[in-house]
Parts: C-alpha cells; sequence; structure tokens
C-alpha cells in the first residue's frame, strides 16, 4: 500500500486508490457516504420544513407589500427565504394572481424568488466553516448559483419593466399549455422522489417538535437539520477524501474536459428525477468542499438544476385543477427567464465565466473571515430586502 501526497491537500498523506482498501472496508465506507448523504438531503428537507413553518403565514402578509416591480423582487426574494421553497412561493402567487395581483407584479416576484432558493445550498457550505481551505471551496461552489441569479436579475428585470417580454411569452406559452386537458396525460407532480425517501424522518422528527408553539417549533426543526448537516458534513467530507483521493484529479480532469452543456444536461436531468433543485445543488457542495470538484465545474451542472426546477414548476401546474392557465404563466416565465439567462451569458464570452469569478470572490473573503460569509447569508437574503421593502412601502 503507497503512500503519497493527497491531491486534496499537500499536507497530509493519503491512501493512493481505495482499491488497496479490504473490500469489506472500502464498501463499508461507501454505504456510510450513502447514509450521510441521505442525512444530508433529510437536513435540507427539515430546514425548509422549519422555515415553513416559521415564515408561511408571514410570507403571505409580504405579498401585500409588492406595489411595484423593484418591491416584488424584493417580496420574491424575501419570502423564498423565508419558506425556503420556490414552490411555496409559486403556490401563494397563483393564488394573489387569480384574485387580482397584476401579472406585471407577478413576474419581478418570480425573479425574485429564483435567487431566495439558493439560500439552501448556502447552508450547506457552512458546515465546511471549521476548516478554511474546505469552506472556501464549499461556499464558493454554493454562491456560484448566487451569482448568476444576481447577474440574470440585472439584465432582465430592466428588460421585463421596459418590454414585458416575460409576460408576453409565458401567455403565448401559458395558451398552449392550457388547452390540454390534464386527465390525457401521464405527467404528473404527485410524486416526490425526495421527499418519498425523507419524509418519514422528517416527519417523525416535526411529530417531536409539534408540541412546541409557534414559532419555537419551527426554530427547533430548522435547527435539527443545522446540526445534522453538520454532523453529515464533517464525516462524508473525510470519507469522500479517502475514497475518492485516488480518483480525484481524474475525475477533475475529465469535468474539466467535457462540454459545459453536458454538465448543464446532468444538473437538468438530476433536478427533474430528485424534484428539488436545493437538494440537487446541495449534493455537489461536499464534493467541492473535499477539493474533488471546482467551483467551474460545479457551475454547469448548477445551471442545469435551475433549469431543472423551472421544468419540475411546469409538471406541477399540470396537477393544478383551478387557476391553471396563471399556474402555467408563472411557471413558464420561470423557465424562460433561466433559459435565456444560460443562453445569454454563455453566448457572450468575457460574462461565461463572471459567475465564477464573483463566486470565488465571495468564497475568499467568507473563509478569511467567517463573519463576513455570515453577514453576507443573512444580508442578501434577508437584511437588504426586508430594508429595501420598509422604504419602498413608506
Amino acid at each position: 500500500m503507497s503512500v503519497q501526497k493527497d491531491p486534496l491537500n499537500n499536507d497530509e498523506p493519503y491512501l493512493e486508490d481505495e482499491r488497496h482498501m479490504p473490500l469489506g472496508i472500502s464498501l463499508l465506507n461507501w454505504i456510510s457516504v450513502g447514509f450521510l448523504i441521505y442525512f444530508l438531503l433529510c437536513a435540507v428537507g427539515l430546514i425548509e420544513a422549519g422555515f415553513i413553518a416559521i415564515g408561511h403565514q408571514t410570507a403571505e402578509q409580504i405579498f401585500s407589500y409588492a406595489t411595484n416591480p423593484i418591491a416584488g423582487v424584493l417580496v420574491g426574494i424575501l419570502t423564498t427565504s423565508l419558506v425556503q421553497s420556490s414552490s411555496v412561493t409559486t403556490s401563494i402567487l397563483v393564488g394573489l394572481v387569480a384574485a387580482g395581483l397584476p401579472i406585471s407584479i407577478a413576474v419581478p416576484i418570480v425573479i425574485g424568488a429564483n435567487f431566495g432558493t439558493t439560500l439552501t445550498n448556502t447552508f450547506v457550505s457552512l458546515g465546511y466553516a471549521r476548516d478554511r481551505s474546505d469552506f472556501r471551496r464549499a461556499f464558493s461552489a454554493a454562491t456560484v448559483h448566487d451569482a448568476f441569479n444576481l447577474i440574470c436579475l440585472l439584465i432582465f428585470l430592466p428588460l421585463e419593466i421596459a418590454f414585458g417580454f416575460l409576460q408576453t411569452i409565458a401567455m403565448w406559452v401559458g395558451d398552449f399549455f392550457t388547452a390540454l386537458d390534464p386527465a390525457d396525460n401521464l405527467i404528473t407532480a404527485n410524486f416526490n422522489f425526495v421527499n418519498y425517501l425523507t419524509g418519514p424522518l422528517i416527519q417523525e422528527i416535526e411529530g417531536l417538535t409539534s408540541g412546541l408553539s409557534q414559532p419555537w417549533n419551527g426554530l427547533v426543526t430548522a435547527a435539527i437539520g443545522f446540526v445534522m448537516i453538520i454532523i453529515s458534513i464533517t464525516f462524508v467530507s473525510q470519507l469522500l477524501k479517502l475514497l475518492l483521493a485516488g480518483h480525484a484529479r481524474r475525475l477533475a480532469e475529465k469535468m474539466t474536459s467535457a462540454a459545459p452543456s453536458s454538465g448543464i444536461f446532468t444538473g437538468l436531468v438530476a433536478t427533474l428525477l430528485l424534484q428539488s433543485s436545493s437538494a440537487t445543488t446541495s449534493l455537489v457542495v461536499p464534493l467541492a468542499g473535499s477539493g474533488v470538484l471546482t467551483t467551474r465545474q460545479v457551475y454547469p451542472f448548477t445551471l442545469g438544476a435551475n433549469i431543472g426546477t423551472c421544468l419540475t414548476a411546469i409538471l406541477a401546474a399540470f396537477a393544478v385543477t383551478g387557476q391553471r392557465e396563471l399556474a402555467f404563466e408563472i411557471a413558464i416565465v420561470h423557465l424562460v427567464y433561466n433559459v435565456l439567462g444560460v443562453l445569454l451569458i454563455y453566448c457572450v464570452p468575457f460574462m461565461r465565466y463572471l459567475p465564477v469569478q464573483l463566486a470565488e470572490f465571495v468564497g475568499d473573503l467568507g473563509a478569511r473571515r467567517f463573519v463576513v460569509a455570515a453577514s453576507y447569508v443573512v444580508g442578501i437574503f434577508f437584511l437588504v430586502p426586508a430594508l429595501g421593502i420598509f422604504l419602498l412601502s413608506r
């Protein structure tokens, strides 16, 4: 058994390849990784469930402040950050549009919700805070999603306010989809693979906290999720370094040489299978934190997940019995917005890796001082939107 320098950490030795381990030990380690990933998915679900318990009613109240497009974007960011589910935001939005909320306000809310939903994988990256180099990689990989959505917001929001092109496209495509009879379609959104696997454990933990009054039940549920993330990340990181050390360089080279389109397609398919972009992007954060993948390699996968969650929303619209036309319009706005963002940024060479550069810059700042990373999360997703809504409502 040869010992060499670890390509993930030059100061530590590692076993050259997990094939040198006894088969039983290697198999046990991979089974352990599988269980830890399961607990990581459960932790993400607990955080979302906790935030929904805390913020669902608050989110409905915040929607009343969406009186103009700018306020709509801020409302979308804040409400989705509070409930940690763009599906919840969209569901509330469909009802409000049916009750008279102008579609010109609803579209900016969707744009804001697209940004707010990226918070979950950023939470996962905080589990690496004890090791500066690991945290820099994980935090950069997580915030590349934020950076991309921020650039899209800055580009498309002014265009939407000026020309309303997203609304127009949504109405055209929405008319086509609503002409379909849901009884004639085999596509439904009633089965969620992630919820099917993680639901029993999440429900058990929610049952333990159900005796607490609001908002403490949600806070405790989310806190349990945070603890599970830290535990899962701590152990899965060490196991991935051990198991993938011999393959890390080859995997990195393969990912680097692959066309960005293949990474986008992989992220899209993974999100369609898991029906959760939060779960999909959260799963690649440990690979980045362990040094197996770089932010640039995670970036296309994240873009695919961004598109995949929009397709999931369209599938969900088929299950809507009332206001189906509105549900389709909102879901299609989300899809067109993300697809155009990917096409534009990848077609303009100087913009192609701008999200990666921004994410790595934020990752470097956060790794130097954890308070910067914490301030980024609290400020970008909560304080800035809340302050903006307050000022615009005066």
